[in-house]
């Protein structure tokens, strides 16, 4: 390990007046990228980042504004500063692999002000082979006792005008197309939202975390955060002119401050990602080894699994969440004029049953089986009106449940608060203990509407508390978590490895009903590179009637068939739907048979080639098994890749069972066209492969 200290002597003037500069250099364990730290002649910090002898970040400045204090701007000296070097291995219970490297440098610089109060504030760097991460602490002080911030001031001044690809600075949703542009053409405020969106919030021109950007030499970065935890999430507000990055944390239309916490206390990780080439973004750990060890300790009661249920046909019109209760006196009540269109029947979940029992497929989802669903969004009184234990009258929960168990299958549980907080909190406990009475071991959470109580976001501090608190509750009673409508992934689910996945992003669901078409074929390959370096992500592929003209006309997915198969491999998850409806996966069982073999979690990941927002290749190995499975997607261009199968095991020959684009498949004009192959691998293999416009490529590899 390298680290330097500098005392600079600087001389201006004809009075030769001098000032004291501390500088502090730190290196990564493989001496590729250096941090630079110190404070200027006023006393105000800075910092740099260098990336094989090039400026990653110039000359960036540190602080805080504070309702109840003097900022923390300048005036500071150091009093103490300390190295280390850490190197440890540890294991993922589930996940993209099982063993984490954690290897960094690490600097602490301890700061006080000159100034009679004498503040305290430590700074903290880390530096990895593939990034670096810092965040603020607040040490016990005399003189600082409670911490208003108005805003964080951390700089990210860049030295290039990248490519980058953005959603905007939204406080309550990620749900947006993102955009490519150059650094110095970002326009949020100017985004064109979907009209499905319309009630967004997107006050500042800022951007999302992640956010990534490409360099003219083949430099990638991605800017996020780690370990959120009672704190406000973090959007970064643009400054196109001169090409920088500000921190802009999420608020409140209740205070004037944006987070309020009490010493002594640390602020999430800032984290920069830096790598050379697309590929390793993705294979970068340095999100979740920010954040804190296993806390749950034996989390084994969770299982990884595949899923099919009572969702897609809502989103199609097919059917509906609500059954047609009436209020009366208070209480939901059957007044015998049920609408016939809900989903979440009795004899409609069986059907589901059965058929995730005969496909090797775990669990069935269960959408819209509690009483609430008649006024869930858009009413003002809808605080109380969702109860999370009490089923509509068409659906036996003692019933489904003994019928699950027979067929071994789990049935995951749905809470839907419609942003109704105080709703949820009040019924958390008694929901989970139903769960738990069950032996329901997975809950997909709801976020969707404007939060109750009024005034607050989805990104603020009031609801990274609601969010954190509720897996850290579901935790007690064996439950793990699935949010949606989410506050962002930081790699919580390393502390807590009940948070298994989240939306928070555009999903499947825009294409059945999106008024602008859907997702278009390079969405997914912007998200690899983007949010799904956040964490695990619920997109629920697998979607085989790719125009369903029977229910939406107006609608499609905009990807091929082979596209949607590449999806269980390409995007990460520990829980994936299979999505579609039963009846189209029961008239095509040659393409159903991916879904049947592929896998959930992983030993080992190689992301093999990949472009940001053109095309990924991931291929990744069940720890199950040790079958190897392979999935590659393309943007609405046509590309020829070669697959290098030097990842397989050696001396170990594979039946490679291949799902490919047909030779006349386009994500439009013919998405079913898929072409089915087998032939044997060898780890010395190297097959050229087509991908249509939109299309993709599913491989299982199975060892003979």
């Amino acid at each position: 390990m390298k680290i330097r200290f500098f005392l600079i002597i600087a001389c201006f003037g004809v009075f030769s007046s001098c000032f004291i500069e501390q500088e502090m250099m730190l290196v990564s364990p493989d001496e590729n990228i250096m941090l630079d730290f110190y404070l200027d002649k006023s006393g105000k910090p800075h910092y740099e980042v260098f990336y094989k002898n090039s400026t990653i970040i110039k000359k960036s400045s540190l602080g805080f504004d504070f309702e109840n204090t003097n900022p923390f701007s300048d005036n500071f000296e150091v009093i103490n500063s300390s190295i280390k070097e850490f190197n440890e291995t540890w294991q993922k219970p589930w996940g993209e692999q099982i063993d984490v490297v954690n290897h960094y440098n690490e600097l602490r610089v301890e700061l006080q002000e000159k100034s009679e109060l004498k503040r305290k504030l430590n700074i903290v760097f880390k530096v990895y082979d593939d990034g670096v991460g810092f965040r603020y602490e607040f040490p016990e002080q005399k003189n600082f006792k409670e911490a208003l911030i108005k805003e964080e001031n951390t700089e990210f001044n860049l030295t290039e005008d990248y490519k980058t690809f953005w959603i905007p600075g939204d406080w309550d949703i990620y749900e947006h197309l993102y955009s490519t542009t150059k650094l110095s053409e970002i326009d949020a405020l100017n985004y064109k939202v979907n009209d499905a969106l319309a009630q967004t919030s997107i006050p500042e021109n800022a951007v999302n975390t992640p956010v990534t950007l490409v360099g003219k030499e083949g430099i990638h970065l991605s800017f996020h955060e780690a370990a959120l935890v009672d704190y406000s999430g973090m959007t970064l507000k643009v400054d196109p002119k001169n090409l920088s990055f500000k921190s802009n944390l999420v608020g409140s239309r209740n205070t004037t401050y944006k987070v309020k916490r009490k010493l002594p206390f640390h602020t999430p990780w800032r984290t920069i990602q830096i790598t050379d080439n697309a590929p390793d973004l993705i294979a970068s750990n340095l999100i979740v080894n920010l954040n804190e060890p296993n806390k749950l300790g034996d989390v084994s009661w969770f299982k990884p699994m595949k899923y099919t249920g009572v969702w897609w046909e809502m989103h199609l019109g097919k059917s509906s969440w609500d059954y047609g209760m009436e209020m009366v006196n208070g209480k939901w009540t059957d007044t015998g004029k049920a609408h016939g269109k809900h989903g979440a029947t009795t004899e409609n979940v069986k059907r589901f049953i059965d058929f995730s029992a005969k496909n090797n497929i775990g669990g069935v989802l269960v959408e819209g089986w509690n009483t609430g669903w008649e006024r869930w969004i858009g009413f003002e009184d809808r605080e109380g009106v969702f109860d999370f234990v009490t089923p509509y009258p068409d659906y036996n929960l003692n019933e489904v449940t003994a019928y699950a168990k027979e067929k071994g299958v789990e049935i995951i549980m749905h809470h839907e608060t419609s942003a109704a907080t105080k709703t949820y909190e009040k019924q958390q406990d008694k929901a989970y203990a139903l769960m738990q009475k069950y032996g329901m071991h997975a809950v997909k959470s709801g976020y969707v509407g404007k939060i109750l109580p009024k005034g607050e976001f989805h990104h603020g501090q009031y609801m990274v508390n609601q969010y954190n608190n509720a897996a850290i509750k579901a935790a007690k009673y064996q439950v793990a978590v699935n949010a949606h409508e989410p506050i962002k992934a930081t790699g919580l689910r390393r502390t807590y490895p009940n948070i298994i996945s989240r939306e928070g992003l555009r999903g499947q669901e825009f294409n059945a009903w999106s008024p602008d078409g859907g997702n278009p074929p390079e969405h997914l390959s912007i998200v690899a590179f983007t949010r799904m370096l956040a964490g695990p992500v619920d997109f629920t592929p697998g979607i085989f009637n790719i125009k369903f003209n029977e229910y939406k006309k107006d609608n499609q997915v905009n990807t091929t068939l082979a596209h949607q198969l590449a999806l269980y491999v390409v995007v990460y998850s520990p829980v994936q739907m299979a999505a579609d409806l039963v009846e189209h996966y029961e008239t095509n069982p040659k393409p159903l048979q991916f879904i049947k073999d592929v896998g959930v979690d992983w030993s080992e990941t190689k992301v093999l080639n990949g472009e940001v927002g053109e095309f990924v290749t991931i291929a990744r190995k069940e720890r199950k098994t040790e079958n190897w499975f392979l999935g590659s997607i393309t943007d609405e261009k046509s590309r020829e890749i070669n697959i290098d199968f030097s990842f397989l095991d050696d001396n170990a020959i594979y039946e490679a069972k291949v799902y490919k684009d047909g030779k006349s498949a386009h994500w439009d004009k013919n998405p079913l066209d898929i072409e089915f192959d087998t032939f044997t691998v060898k780890n010395e293999s190297k097959v050229k492969f087509n991908l249509a416009e939109g299309g993709g490529l599913a491989i299982s590899l199975i060892k003979k």
